[in-house]
């Protein structure tokens, strides 16, 4: 849930394709400049409510920014749970694929986010709290920290995190993003199946669901490829994923009509034909059938001798 802020006080068999005391030194640091789009389009104070605090000893930030993203998007896990999932002691600390993969594990799907300011504050006025990484020390010796942002203030400059042992910490934009800087500014949202990142881009996204399929299983991801169809209606390869998961959940004529949409915008795809054809000849439209798997046939890839071999066997 999310509202506006009152500023806290300190204290057939188809065919796949892989989609796959600290030292702050802020002096040379400037308060990064939002884009002029943004600054017109965001709320001046957005605040996600309800996200628990869940303190970070030491060396376990990553499973307590887990614990607390996951906790406020429904899921039951506690963050001594999460710690032998994500840990790792011989690099004391959690790093980022472990902690991306924990959170498919658990149902939800991690985006991460275009590496600006601009995203994150954008997905905390849309309600998502983000985990962010930071290094807190020099870049030669870092100090890796996860935190959550949950809050913003455009007019004070000022961002709202649970971090370490201290709850609804204020940071100035500028303290912040010159240790969000050393991460190359690494962040992500934990949605689930069928919610999208407000500003995410097409190849990201699907990136994002093919990882969560692999862990999940493509029933589980249907809802995603759904939402990211209609969030980019042209995509010839989120057609096709989303023809493969409608296909392995029982929906074959959802899935010709999703492998129909995707040759239609990437005539090139000879995976999407070759699917499309084994479908519809699975489904008794012969005619069809033939000429989608002669398309699938003349285009260079893997897919041809499948192609070729349903041919003959028609």
């Amino acid at each position: 849930m999310q509202g506006r802020l009152h500023r806290p006080r300190l204290n057939a068999r188809l065919a796949g394709v892989l989609l796959l005391g600290l030292l702050l030194l802020s002096g040379c640091a400037s308060t990064p400049r939002l884009a002029e789009s943004t600054e017109q389009s965001l709320p001046r104070q957005a605040w996600v409510a309800d996200v628990p605090f869940h303190a970070q000893r030491e060396y376990q930030c990553g499973p307590a920014s887990l614990a607390m993203v996951l906790n406020h998007d429904g899921v039951d896990v506690t963050m001594e749970t999460l710690i032998p999932q994500v840990f790792i002691p011989g690099r004391d600390g959690s790093v980022q694929p472990e902690m991306l993969a924990t959170v498919r594990r658990h149902g939800r799907i991690p985006f991460v986010l275009d590496d600006t300011l601009d995203a994150l504050l954008t997905e905390l006025a849309s309600g998502h709290p983000v985990v962010v990484m930071q290094n807190l020390s020099l870049p030669a010796w870092p100090m890796w920290h996860y935190a959550v942002a949950i809050g913003y203030d455009l007019d004070a400059n000022e961002l709202i995190l649970h971090s370490g042992e201290e709850a609804e910490r204020i940071e100035s934009f500028r303290r912040f993003d010159s240790t969000w800087a050393r991460s190359e500014r690494w962040a992500f949202v934990a949605l689930q199946p069928g919610q999208m990142p407000s500003g995410i881009s097409e190849q990201p996204a699907l990136q994002a669901i093919a990882a969560f399929e692999q862990t999940q299983g493509a029933e589980a991801a249907l809802p995603a490829w759904s939402a990211l169809v209609e969030r980019f209606p042209t995509s010839g390869m989120g057609h096709f994923a989303l023809g493969n998961a409608r296909h392995a959940s029982g929906d074959p004529l959802g899935a010709i009509e999703s492998f129909r949409t995707s040759v239609a915008h990437r005539d090139d795809l000879g995976v999407a034909w070759l699917n499309l054809g084994l479908t519809l000849h699975a489904n008794g439209e012969e005619d069809e059938a033939r000429q989608a798997l002669q398309r699938a046939a003349a285009l260079p890839g893997h897919w041809q001798k499948r192609a070729t071999d349903a041919l003959e066997r028609l």
